[in-house]
């Protein structure tokens, strides 16, 4: 697939994003009749869709042991990935108040973590030394457990399946089905397709599933949500914004005894973001790097950065001599208290975990507040069901307790310090920190922002390039191989490309996407879509993503 150029100067990405297809996403036609009826049904098997699904499933146990309970409640949960747990990449240290909540009955020795946090460093970076630094308070991860994302959410799903919960992994959700205002269910999206989108011989179409609630739990950066807010008209005091992770994991010979965290280099100073480098066992290493997506030369290279950045002497004498065993990339919403939708509720519906914005970028956090919100949308969902009213006032309650929680508490507290680095990274820091000192209240206005397809970008250096040697350095088709990639290379491409890409707009796809999607070609745009791992950054800044067939995109096993 290949699309046509045209030569402009600096870029402001918007100007070359497509629509966003809500014809495609908010589906207005009856449900097929042999539509499949459920009470509610989860979109997305992650953190905050399986807490919300086992916490729905128990509050309906226990009704139904008292007389007068609801009765059979058909519970669904619908996972894009062929097995869950393999399109899950998060962080590696989790604060464990949502696992403990959601299983009181448990001890944390039975919960699914590595181990308890103990050591931890951050260092400020140059390109040949790290300076240790005091460990910011919003860093601290004193109580906090390291885990493994995929073993979590697998871990969840047990649990969930347990309940008698209907779990189905390999359907990816296509469009919500509305009536009037009120969704009304879903339809999954067909597989088998070829390049063209006709039938081939494993064709399975797509099915309806109706219910009385859905909930979106799809993630960061999700379509359906998108279309949702703006079939809607539900807006936020600022857009969302996001950062890009890319991340690895090592089998290591040396072995490391703390959590690191790093800012400073590889970034340009105009760059917001920083590294991490955890211990999952005696000789099994996470290491990322996390980018916002604000950045201004178009040539900066998130993964390219990364495969720098472990030849520094702070990471090379713990990789050398290992491993890489995977990778994987990841966008993350980083817009935070005010960025979160002014309502995360409607007729038939509720948004959570990343979907609404729930991540607290300063503590590096958003399990927790993921599974949380889950809770609270099950509660509010059975308040809603034991009433017989599942409209936007009878599941208003969500956004209430959601309000009222830890979750906006914590928001609130840190509202402005990632937007503080707008103004450069010293400024930021120093605004964080005083910030921090007061709680947020000080300064205590709201920092504004555009989108980030709005923020204009100009063709820079974009770094010194690092030549992969296979072995600690690696090329991006090398690391989609280790992300356990797929995809199809005959189905139909899922990336909606804008009319009249520039040349420069191509440079700023190519170097952006961390797989190796998109490749300029003098005055072509090329477009790679089964290298895509669904990290979603190329719909932050450039062609949209949409759903694809079950069982695409990465199979992360450890992660």
């Amino acid at each position: 697939m290949s699309e046509k150029l045209q030569s402009v100067g600096p870029i402001r990405p918007a100007q070359f994003q497509s629509a966003l297809p809500t014809d495609r996403l908010i589906l207005r036609d009856a449900p097929d009749s042999d539509a499949v009826s459920m009470d509610v049904v989860f979109v997305g098997g992650g953190p905050a869709g399986l807490a919300g699904a086992i916490e729905l499933a128990r509050l309906v146990g226990k009704d139904n042991e008292g007389d007068g309970g609801l009765g059979e409640v058909e519970i669904g949960v619908l996972e894009k990935a062929s097995q869950l747990g393999e399109h899950a990449l998060s962080g590696a240290v989790v604060n464990p108040i949502a696992f403990q909540e959601l299983f009181p009955e448990l001890d944390i020795g039975d919960l699914p973590f590595r181990g308890k946090v103990g050591k931890e460093a951050v260092y400020f970076l140059t390109e040949r030394r790290a300076f240790r630094i005091p460990t910011p308070p919003t860093m601290r991860n004193h109580g906090n457990y390291l885990a493994s994302i995929c073993e979590i959410v697998r871990w969840l799903g047990k649990k969930a399946e347990a309940l008698g919960i209907n779990v189905f992994p390999g359907f990816p959700v296509e469009g919500l089905l509305v009536e009037d205002d009120r969704v009304i269910g879903v339809r999954t999206t067909p597989s088998g397709l070829d390049r063209e989108g006709r039938p081939g011989a494993d064709h399975m179409p797509a099915m309806d599933l109706t219910a009385r609630v859905t909930v979106l739990s799809e993630g960061t950066r999700g379509p359906l949500t998108q279309a949702y807010l703006a079939w809607q008209g539900i807006g936020s005091d600022n857009p969302q914004i996001f950062a890009l992770g890319v991340k690895e994991l090592w089998e290591t010979r040396v072995p490391l005894d703390r959590v690191i965290h790093t800012m400073g280099w590889p970034l340009p100073s105009d760059a917001f973001g920083g590294s991490f480098m955890y211990p999952l066992a005696e000789n099994l290493v996470a290491l990322g790097l996390v980018v916002g997506l604000d950045y201004q030369d178009a040539r900066f290279d998130v993964h390219d950065v990364l495969q720098r950045m472990k030849l520094h002497p702070l990471f090379r004498p713990y990789l050398e001599g290992g491993e890489m065993v995977e990778w994987g990339a990841k966008t993350i919403p980083e817009g935070g208290f005010y960025s979160v939708p002014e309502r995360c509720h409607g007729n038939g519906v509720c948004l959570v975990g990343d979907a609404a914005g729930y991540v607290d970028v300063p503590s590096l956090k958003g399990i927790h507040y993921a599974m949380h919100s889950g809770i609270l949308a099950a509660r509010a969902i059975f308040r809603a069901l034991k009433a017989g009213d599942v409209s936007e006032a009878g599941l208003r309650s969500y956004s209430e307790s959601v309000n009222a929680s830890y979750i906006m508490k914590d928001l609130r507290r840190t509202r402005n310090v990632r937007l503080a680095f707008k103004k450069g990274f010293l400024r930021g820091a120093v605004g964080a920190g005083v910030m921090t000192l007061s709680g947020g209240a000080f300064p205590g206005g709201q920092i504004t922002t555009p989108e980030d397809a709005e923020e204009e970008r100009v063709l820079g250096g974009g770094g010194p390039g690092v030549r992969p040697d296979g072995k600690l350095t690696f090329s991006k088709v090398d690391a989609v191989y280790k992300a356990g990639n797929q995809t199809r290379d005959d189905g139909p491409s899922h990336l909606v490309v804008g009319e009249d890409v520039s040349p420069e707009a191509a440079e700023l796809y190519t170097h952006m996407c961390p797989a190796g999607v998109y490749e300029r070609d003098g005055d072509e745009l090329r477009v790679n879509a089964p290298n895509c791992v669904d990290c979603k950054a190329t719909d932050v800044l450039g062609p949209r993503w949409m759903s694809r067939e079950g069982g695409s995109g990465p199979a992360y096993r450890r992660m």
